[in-house]
């Protein structure tokens, strides 16, 4: 198997140690003391003689070594050239004095029953080997960070009492519990890839009798009555980390979880409190009052900062210059599989669509009626974002007209049953989108009755060349028949029609205030930074360019 073994990586921590390097071990920097020490003098009162020899040795010194007192300090201080990354741990610093005043103690036999705690921390170790049992004393294993899928409980130490697997690759639990240590009272598995309903009955007493704390964070738990049963059975179990599952976006979790777990002080990392246990008292009994389902209500306030339109700066003023009228709205997305209700008739559009409307004109190519053209796709470039792992639905608030401070006033509450798919959404991140709306209209009544009237007057005057001297009967007819029957009934006034295409463009230099959750949060094209609530969840807003990037989530 490629990559690195558990126990290769700790012998690659025991060679950066230097154990029998200088100031370590024996060498020139300390020959004579243990010479000293490897003669056999005989008689009782020799040994005696050879011990007063040696501390004699030691206060005189010999040139060219170094005392005892000055290659401890070499190891201890931090600023020696010889100290240890700061990295390592006490243990590591304890072997390393063990080394300076005992080198001959520095064997493998020795070091595999002096280590207590290995920590293996992003080395690349990807698997856990059976050398592992030559640590006949272990009771800590941390091995965060690192590439391992597959665990061997066989392969562990019998004596282990704290496990800590955390940001590694799991996805099963079997083979862990195949044979688990049984006195463990830790168990660390979160930020993994363990896929809920089908890990979750290996999360019992009979396999953990003894835990003590359990760490699952981030995972993709999502069944929270299944595992809440499990976990009930885990009597000695006092903390646990669920958060960063879809499970914890179902309300009333933690009330669940406190009621139905009566001896846990810990949920989460905050402290259980006996109000809080007193407030949800009774609800374990009620698991139909749990759905499946997770609610988030988006509220969208105001929208400060937007440049005033009115002043005419584009195009000059004059009776062929189009009426350009302006008007803006939010956009935002959520995840795709979503029932949305919400108290105002906003839009809700797929990814991809573009919102662009314009009234085809007779005389236009053929690929701008119905798409827009050029104008439409560069619209579409301007709304369209790279689509996420998990597709989305966009929002619009409704649009309004420009003001100091334009009033949203939007709210729409998210309800969706794929408690996966809107963790992944939330932890990618999303976007919102502040739009201007412009709308260009030309009235072109005007130009058609005046040039009728000139068509008119050119054939009134054909008429009258035409016409015979007499200005008999014949030439009466001749003009009736050359009269054009009226294509509608309908006056010069109520034909007027209006040719309009609409355009968008993104606020630039634009300050935008939001109120969310009922708090207001204010940012600008600096970059500076604003917090927004969805539901309960901390969010982040930077940069008003082009659009407002909401970070990640790094807590759900």
């Amino acid at each position: 198997m490629g990559g690195l073994s558990a126990s290769a990586a700790c012998r690659e921590r025991l060679r950066r140690l230097c154990l029998g390097e200088f100031p370590c071990g024996a060498g020139s920097w300390n020959r004579s003391r243990f010479e000293l020490r490897k003669r056999k003098p005989g008689g009782n009162a020799a040994p005696r003689d050879a011990d007063a020899g040696t501390a004699q040795h030691q206060e005189i010194g010999t040139p060219g070594e170094e005392s005892l007192e000055t290659l401890l300090e070499f190891v201890s201080s931090q600023d020696s050239p010889w100290a240890l990354p700061p990295d390592c741990s006490p243990e590591d610093q304890h072997l390393r004095e063990l080394a300076v005043q005992s080198p001959q103690l520095i064997r493998d036999n020795f070091i595999f029953l002096f280590f207590r705690s290995l920590r293996i921390v992003d080395k690349g170790v990807n698997e856990v080997d059976e050398n592992l049992l030559k640590f006949h004393n272990l009771e800590e294993l941390i091995l965060s960070a690192n590439q391992i899928s597959k665990i061997n409980s066989a392969n562990l130490p019998r004596t282990l009492k704290v496990l800590e697997l955390c940001g590694n690759e799991i996805v099963g639990l079997q083979s862990l519990c195949s044979l688990p240590p049984p006195e463990l009272q830790h168990l660390g598995l979160g930020y993994n890839r363990l896929l809920g309903s089908s890990e979750d009955k290996y999360l019992t007493a009979e396999f953990w009798p003894n835990l003590l704390s359990l760490d699952l964070s981030f995972n993709n738990f999502t069944d929270l009555l299944g595992i809440v049963s499990k976990l009930a059975t885990l009597q000695r179990l006092r903390t646990l980390v669920l958060q960063g599952n879809p499970l914890v976006l179902i309300p009333g979790y933690r009330g669940f979880v406190i009621d139905s777990l009566p001896k846990l002080c810990i949920l989460d990392d905050r402290n259980i409190s006996p109000d809080e246990r007193h407030q949800f008292h009774g609800l374990s009994s009620k698991p139909d009052l749990i759905g499946n389902k997770a609610q988030l209500v988006v509220n969208v306030g105001k929208i400060k900062g937007v440049p005033n339109p009115s002043k005419p700066e584009e195009l000059e003023s004059g009776p062929e210059s189009p009426v350009i009228t302006h008007s803006y709205y939010v956009t935002y997305e959520f995840v795709e599989r979503e029932e949305a209700e919400d108290t105002n008739n906003s839009e809700v559009i797929k990814f991809h669509q573009s919102q662009m409307v314009a009234t085809p004109n007779p005389g236009s190519p053929p690929g701008n009626a119905d798409t827009g053209g050029s104008e439409s796709s560069a619209l579409s470039s301007l709304l369209k974002q790279e689509p996420p792992a998990n597709r989305a639905n966009r929002h619009l608030t409704l649009r309004k007209h420009w003001a100091e401070t334009i009033e949203c006033s939007h709210r729409k509450e998210h309800v969706t049953g794929d408690l996966a798919a809107l963790k992944a959404f939330l932890m990618a991140g999303t976007t919102v989108t502040v739009v201007e709306e412009k709308v260009f209209s030309w009235p072109i009544a005007a130009r058609l009755a005046e040039d009728a009237g000139k068509k008119g007057k050119a054939d009134k005057g054909k008429a009258e060349k035409g016409k015979p001297k007499d200005g008999g009967k014949d030439g009466k007819k001749s003009k009736d028949k050359n009269k054009k029957p009226k294509t509608g009934g309908e006056s010069p006034a109520s034909q007027k029609t209006t040719v309009a295409a609409k355009g968008m463009s993104a606020i630039h230099g634009a300050e935008m205030s939001c109120e969310l959750d009922g708090r207001s949060h204010t940012t600008n094209n600096e970059g500076s930074k604003a917090l927004a609530t969805l539901a309960n969840v901390v969010l982040t807003v930077v940069d008003v360019i082009h659009h407002c990037s909401i970070d990640p989530l790094e807590d759900i």
